[in-house]
Protein backbone atom coordinates (compact mmCIF):
# COMPACT_ATOMS: atom_id res chain seq x y z
CA UNK A 1 0.00 0.00 0.00
CA UNK A 2 0.89 3.31 -0.49
CA UNK A 3 1.37 6.01 1.94
CA UNK A 4 -0.15 9.76 1.98
CA UNK A 5 0.46 12.68 4.11
CA UNK A 6 -2.11 15.49 4.38
CA UNK A 7 -1.41 19.02 6.29
CA UNK A 8 -4.49 20.51 7.77
CA UNK A 9 -5.97 16.75 8.11
CA UNK A 10 -8.19 17.60 11.30
CA UNK A 11 -11.06 19.30 9.27
CA UNK A 12 -12.50 21.03 6.29
CA UNK A 13 -11.18 19.90 2.76
CA UNK A 14 -8.26 18.46 4.80
CA UNK A 15 -10.59 15.83 6.89
CA UNK A 16 -12.38 14.68 3.01
CA UNK A 17 -8.78 14.08 1.55
CA UNK A 18 -8.19 11.40 4.27
CA UNK A 19 -11.73 9.96 3.72
CA UNK A 20 -11.14 9.73 -0.07
CA UNK A 21 -7.49 8.10 0.23
CA UNK A 22 -8.47 5.73 3.10
CA UNK A 23 -11.50 4.46 0.91
CA UNK A 24 -8.75 4.12 -1.98
CA UNK A 25 -6.67 2.14 0.42
CA UNK A 26 -3.52 4.57 1.77
CA UNK A 27 -1.82 4.16 4.69
CA UNK A 28 -2.20 8.35 6.18
CA UNK A 29 -0.12 10.21 7.92
CA UNK A 30 -2.86 12.40 10.02
CA UNK A 31 -0.81 16.29 10.50
CA UNK A 32 -2.82 19.25 12.26
CA UNK A 33 -2.13 21.19 15.72
CA UNK A 34 -5.07 19.68 17.66
CA UNK A 35 -3.74 16.17 18.49
CA UNK A 36 -6.96 15.26 20.30
CA UNK A 37 -8.87 15.51 16.59
CA UNK A 38 -7.10 13.53 15.17
CA UNK A 39 -6.46 10.79 16.90
CA UNK A 40 -10.29 10.38 16.92
CA UNK A 41 -10.27 10.61 12.87
CA UNK A 42 -7.39 8.04 12.92
CA UNK A 43 -9.31 5.61 15.32
CA UNK A 44 -12.59 6.25 12.84
CA UNK A 45 -10.63 5.61 9.17
CA UNK A 46 -8.41 2.63 10.75
CA UNK A 47 -11.89 0.95 11.98
CA UNK A 48 -13.77 1.69 8.67
CA UNK A 49 -11.49 0.79 6.03
CA UNK A 50 -8.30 -1.00 7.93
CA UNK A 51 -5.50 1.31 7.04
CA UNK A 52 -2.76 2.49 9.42
CA UNK A 53 -2.90 6.16 9.77
CA UNK A 54 0.03 8.25 11.91
CA UNK A 55 -0.91 10.83 13.98
CA UNK A 56 1.63 14.34 13.66
CA UNK A 57 0.72 17.19 16.00
CA UNK A 58 2.19 20.14 13.99
CA UNK A 59 1.66 23.81 13.78
CA UNK A 60 2.99 25.18 10.30
CA UNK A 61 3.48 29.07 11.63
CA UNK A 62 6.06 27.98 13.50
CA UNK A 63 9.79 28.25 12.53
CA UNK A 64 11.08 25.11 10.99
CA UNK A 65 8.14 23.15 11.34
CA UNK A 66 8.23 21.86 7.72
CA UNK A 67 11.64 20.08 8.77
CA UNK A 68 10.50 19.10 12.18
CA UNK A 69 7.56 17.31 10.55
CA UNK A 70 9.44 15.73 7.52
CA UNK A 71 12.41 14.73 10.34
CA UNK A 72 9.48 12.83 12.29
CA UNK A 73 8.42 11.27 9.03
CA UNK A 74 11.90 9.81 8.58
CA UNK A 75 12.38 8.49 12.34
CA UNK A 76 9.29 6.01 12.07
CA UNK A 77 10.71 5.18 9.13
CA UNK A 78 7.49 6.37 6.66
CA UNK A 79 7.80 6.76 2.90
CA UNK A 80 5.58 9.44 1.94
CA UNK A 81 4.44 8.74 -1.50
CA UNK A 82 1.45 11.19 -1.98
CA UNK A 83 2.14 14.56 -0.18
CA UNK A 84 -1.39 17.34 -0.07
CA UNK A 85 -0.34 20.16 1.19
CA UNK A 86 -3.49 21.76 2.26
CA UNK A 87 -3.43 23.47 5.65
CA UNK A 88 -3.87 27.02 5.12
CA UNK A 89 -5.22 30.00 7.02
CA UNK A 90 -7.29 32.81 5.79
CA UNK A 91 -7.65 36.51 7.13
CA UNK A 92 -10.53 39.21 6.05
CA UNK A 93 -10.74 42.86 6.55
CA UNK A 94 -9.00 45.93 5.90
CA UNK A 95 -5.00 45.09 5.26
CA UNK A 96 -4.23 48.21 8.30
CA UNK A 97 -6.66 47.22 10.47
CA UNK A 98 -5.34 43.21 10.45
CA UNK A 99 -2.90 42.01 13.04
CA UNK A 100 0.48 42.06 11.72
CA UNK A 101 1.59 38.53 13.71
CA UNK A 102 -1.65 36.96 11.94
CA UNK A 103 -0.96 38.05 8.31
CA UNK A 104 2.38 36.77 8.92
CA UNK A 105 1.59 34.05 10.14
CA UNK A 106 -0.99 33.28 7.05
CA UNK A 107 2.40 34.24 4.78
CA UNK A 108 4.39 31.17 6.34
CA UNK A 109 1.85 28.79 6.39
CA UNK A 110 0.14 29.26 3.39
CA UNK A 111 3.46 29.37 1.63
CA UNK A 112 6.66 29.02 3.43
CA UNK A 113 5.49 25.71 4.82
CA UNK A 114 4.07 24.80 1.58
CA UNK A 115 7.00 25.31 -0.04
CA UNK A 116 9.85 23.43 2.78
CA UNK A 117 7.51 20.28 2.35
CA UNK A 118 7.81 20.46 -0.70
CA UNK A 119 11.14 20.51 -1.54
CA UNK A 120 12.11 17.86 1.00
CA UNK A 121 9.26 15.31 -0.21
CA UNK A 122 9.91 15.75 -3.17
CA UNK A 123 13.59 15.09 -2.92
CA UNK A 124 12.46 11.87 -1.11
CA UNK A 125 10.06 10.91 -3.75
CA UNK A 126 12.47 11.39 -6.40
CA UNK A 127 15.14 9.09 -4.78
CA UNK A 128 12.33 6.51 -5.08
CA UNK A 129 11.86 7.02 -8.59
CA UNK A 130 7.99 8.83 -8.17
CA UNK A 131 5.07 10.59 -6.02
CA UNK A 132 2.42 12.85 -6.26
CA UNK A 133 2.21 16.42 -4.49
CA UNK A 134 -1.11 18.44 -4.38
CA UNK A 135 -0.66 21.82 -3.66
CA UNK A 136 -4.16 23.67 -2.50
CA UNK A 137 -4.13 26.84 -3.86
CA UNK A 138 -7.30 28.65 -5.05
CA UNK A 139 -9.46 30.86 -7.24
CA UNK A 140 -8.68 33.66 -5.07
CA UNK A 141 -5.20 33.26 -6.72
CA UNK A 142 -5.69 34.22 -9.98
CA UNK A 143 -6.95 37.84 -8.97
CA UNK A 144 -5.58 40.33 -6.46
CA UNK A 145 -8.96 40.48 -4.24
CA UNK A 146 -8.96 43.63 -1.67
CA UNK A 147 -9.86 43.24 2.01
CA UNK A 148 -8.47 39.23 1.40
CA UNK A 149 -5.09 40.86 -0.53
CA UNK A 150 -2.87 38.91 1.70
CA UNK A 151 -4.34 35.48 1.14
CA UNK A 152 -5.12 35.73 -2.40
CA UNK A 153 -1.61 36.59 -2.81
CA UNK A 154 0.12 33.74 -1.21
CA UNK A 155 -2.56 31.41 -3.69
CA UNK A 156 -1.24 33.51 -6.48
CA UNK A 157 2.08 32.00 -5.16
CA UNK A 158 0.76 28.54 -4.93
CA UNK A 159 -0.26 28.89 -8.62
CA UNK A 160 2.92 29.52 -9.79
CA UNK A 161 5.34 27.54 -7.81
CA UNK A 162 3.18 24.68 -8.18
CA UNK A 163 2.86 24.84 -12.14
CA UNK A 164 6.27 25.95 -12.46
CA UNK A 165 7.70 22.75 -10.81
CA UNK A 166 5.51 20.21 -12.39
CA UNK A 167 7.04 21.19 -15.30
CA UNK A 168 10.85 21.43 -13.82
CA UNK A 169 9.81 17.78 -12.17
CA UNK A 170 8.23 16.78 -15.42
CA UNK A 171 11.61 17.42 -17.67
CA UNK A 172 14.02 16.27 -15.35
CA UNK A 173 11.99 12.95 -15.04
CA UNK A 174 11.54 12.36 -11.06
CA UNK A 175 8.21 10.48 -11.77
CA UNK A 176 6.92 13.25 -9.66
CA UNK A 177 3.57 14.78 -10.09
CA UNK A 178 2.51 18.33 -8.84
CA UNK A 179 -0.69 19.65 -9.01
CA UNK A 180 -2.31 22.85 -8.10
CA UNK A 181 -5.81 22.59 -7.10
CA UNK A 182 -7.97 25.74 -7.22
CA UNK A 183 -11.43 25.26 -5.38
CA UNK A 184 -13.96 28.37 -5.14
CA UNK A 185 -16.27 29.15 -2.38
CA UNK A 186 -16.20 25.41 -0.36
CA UNK A 187 -18.35 24.77 2.48
CA UNK A 188 -16.15 24.71 5.51
CA UNK A 189 -15.50 26.44 8.37
CA UNK A 190 -13.16 29.28 6.43
CA UNK A 191 -16.61 30.51 5.34
CA UNK A 192 -17.72 31.34 9.09
CA UNK A 193 -14.77 31.23 11.30
CA UNK A 194 -14.41 34.55 13.55
CA UNK A 195 -11.15 34.04 14.28
CA UNK A 196 -10.33 34.76 10.50
CA UNK A 197 -11.38 38.87 11.03
CA UNK A 198 -14.77 39.55 8.81
CA UNK A 199 -16.86 37.10 7.80
CA UNK A 200 -17.63 36.93 3.50
CA UNK A 201 -21.78 36.36 3.04
CA UNK A 202 -21.72 33.57 -0.11
CA UNK A 203 -25.10 32.48 -1.64
CA UNK A 204 -25.05 28.68 -0.98
CA UNK A 205 -25.60 27.85 -4.55
CA UNK A 206 -22.32 29.47 -5.23
CA UNK A 207 -20.08 26.95 -2.81
CA UNK A 208 -19.16 23.32 -3.54
CA UNK A 209 -18.67 20.75 -1.02
CA UNK A 210 -15.48 19.57 0.55
CA UNK A 211 -15.81 16.58 -0.14
CA UNK A 212 -16.20 16.98 -4.51
CA UNK A 213 -13.18 19.09 -4.15
CA UNK A 214 -10.93 16.68 -2.74
CA UNK A 215 -12.22 13.91 -4.79
CA UNK A 216 -11.50 15.91 -7.73
CA UNK A 217 -8.12 17.44 -6.52
CA UNK A 218 -6.90 13.61 -5.74
CA UNK A 219 -8.06 12.30 -9.32
CA UNK A 220 -6.67 14.91 -11.16
CA UNK A 221 -2.97 14.86 -9.54
CA UNK A 222 -2.87 11.04 -9.85
CA UNK A 223 -3.72 11.75 -13.73
CA UNK A 224 -0.88 13.69 -14.21
CA UNK A 225 -2.45 17.43 -14.13
CA UNK A 226 -0.64 20.19 -13.49
CA UNK A 227 -3.51 22.05 -12.48
CA UNK A 228 -7.39 21.66 -11.82
CA UNK A 229 -10.51 23.53 -10.94
CA UNK A 230 -13.04 22.01 -9.87
CA UNK A 231 -16.41 23.11 -10.83
CA UNK A 232 -17.62 24.69 -14.97
CA UNK A 233 -18.42 27.91 -13.11
CA UNK A 234 -15.08 28.07 -11.29
CA UNK A 235 -13.14 27.99 -14.61
CA UNK A 236 -15.10 30.09 -16.48
CA UNK A 237 -14.59 32.25 -13.66
CA UNK A 238 -10.80 31.91 -13.93
CA UNK A 239 -10.95 31.99 -18.01
CA UNK A 240 -12.29 35.88 -17.81
CA UNK A 241 -9.75 37.06 -15.68
CA UNK A 242 -7.57 36.60 -18.55
CA UNK A 243 -10.01 39.13 -20.17
CA UNK A 244 -9.34 42.21 -17.63
CA UNK A 245 -6.20 43.87 -16.26
CA UNK A 246 -5.10 43.07 -12.38
CA UNK A 247 -6.75 46.63 -11.41
CA UNK A 248 -9.77 45.84 -13.17
CA UNK A 249 -10.05 42.72 -11.41
CA UNK A 250 -9.26 44.54 -8.13
CA UNK A 251 -11.73 47.10 -8.47
CA UNK A 252 -14.36 44.45 -8.94
CA UNK A 253 -13.47 42.31 -6.48
CA UNK A 254 -12.99 44.92 -3.65
CA UNK A 255 -16.34 45.98 -4.59
CA UNK A 256 -17.94 42.68 -3.81
CA UNK A 257 -15.86 41.91 -0.80
CA UNK A 258 -16.40 45.18 0.67
CA UNK A 259 -20.57 44.73 -0.10
CA UNK A 260 -20.41 41.55 0.89
CA UNK A 261 -17.71 41.29 4.38
CA UNK A 262 -19.40 41.88 7.60
CA UNK A 263 -17.92 41.82 10.92
CA UNK A 264 -19.02 39.01 13.61
CA UNK A 265 -21.21 40.03 16.20
CA UNK A 266 -20.12 39.05 19.77
CA UNK A 267 -21.68 36.06 21.05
Amino acid sequence: MTTALVTGASDGIGLEFCKVLASRGYHLVLVARREAVLNEISASLVAEHGIKCTVISCDLSKAKAAQTLFKATQKQGLEVDFLINNAGLLHNGFFTDLSLADQEKMMTVNMLALTSLSHLFANDMASRQGGHILNVASLAGWMPIPNQNIYAATKAFVLSFSQALHDELNAAGTGITVTALCPGYTATKMMDNPDQGAKLAIPAGMMQSASQVAEQGIDACLKGRALWIPGLSNRFTAAITHLFSKMALAKIAGSFYRKNLSQFSAQ
